[in-house]
């Protein structure tokens, strides 16, 4: 009897540590233009590189339930969706006003954020994919070695995506103009815009597009609902990332976006005295680092849940 309880336990206990195992694992599916990012073996979202398009992104992206939370447009047309600013695609990173060339608003290139290369896949407990990208000027020269560094962390019933995003300018002095437009961002799906069933809240305690847009703040989370399903999208910067802490560019609309470059427009719009230009400028060979962690999750999250986040990312 005891032997069989014995062996009964040693089951068990080799039961658990292959659940352990197998439990939240990223693996990558890649494909022509693409690499899908599966957690447990179903895709929350795909690294897009094709060459028609003006940046790399991410598209689509879900919750580990399954719920879609960016807008589908330009990919896809979804019933009810707007049309509105086509270059609002999925997860991008992306600025306007760099020397002369708009990286933002285009949808057609030159200019152009070049997909280079794959420089790491590794899955796991986490997945790691790095890439290498340049940033081409509407002229065809390139201005910018893009190193991005993307580690997709599954939580229970959230995943977290830490990207790490270094520029370097390549052989001539760039300069980042202060524009609002930009640069870290995701365009919601419809039900989390203002209006409908979104709201977003900052570290600072302040709500919405009209409390939020053009501040500083340490992270800003964006709520709502599809029929019962709660789910909602946070970005937190970095203190170790350039201008820390960000300004945000959030707008009721479904532009969800942390801008640390837009400095002057952003004081000079919300009546700061004396507003200051930040101008970034990179000489040849000269680097700026900027991080942020973006967490898809479901349910609701309360302020005290997503400092937690945000203390644990800091460290």
């Amino acid at each position: 009897m005891k032997r069989a309880i014995f062996i009964s336990a040693i089951t068990v206990f080799i039961g658990v540590l292959a659940f352990c195992d197998t439990a939240n694992q990223v693996t990558f599916h890649k494909q022509e233009n693409q690499i899908d990012v599966l957690v447990n073996g179903e895709m929350v979202t795909s690294y897009v590189i094709t060459d028609t398009l003006t940046k790399p992104v991410l598209y689509p992206v879900s919750t580990l339930n399954g719920l879609r939370v960016n807008r589908g447009y330009p990919f896809k047309d979804v019933e009810g969706e707007s049309h509105d600013h086509p270059h609002h695609a999925g997860i991008f990173f992306t600025y306007d006003k760099v020397n002369d060339s708009g990286f933002w608003n285009n949808t057609h290139y030159p200019p152009q954020i070049q997909h280079t290369g794959i420089e790491q896949m590794a899955e796991g407990d986490s997945g790691l994919l790095e890439t290498t990208s340049q940033w081409v000027s509407k002229d065809n020269e390139p201005l910018l070695l893009e190193e991005r560094k993307m580690v997709f962390i599954p939580q229970e019933n959230e995943y977290y995506i830490d990207f790490t995003i270094t520029l370097s300018a390549m052989d001539e002095t760039v300069t980042f103009e202060d524009t609002k437009e930009g640069m870290f961002a995701i365009r919601v799906a419809p039900w989390l815009k203002e209006g409908e069933t979104g709201k977003y809240s900052s570290s600072n305690g302040d709500v919405n597009e009209k409390g939020i847009w053009g501040k500083r703040a340490k992270w800003v989370k964006l709520e709502g609902h599809k029929n019962d399903q709660k789910a909602g999208i946070a970005i937190f910067n970095h203190p170790s990332s350039v201008n820390y802490p960000t300004f945000w560019h959030a707008r009721g609309y479904g532009l969800f976006s942390a801008n640390p470059l837009g400095q002057y427009v952003f004081q000079n719009t919300r009546g700061v005295e004396d507003p200051e230009e930040f101008a970034l400028e990179l000489d040849p060979g000269k680097s700026a680092v900027f991080k942020f962690r973006m967490v898809i999750y479901d349910g609701a999250r309360s302020p005290e849940e997503i400092e937690q986040i945000f203390t644990n990312y800091k460290k």
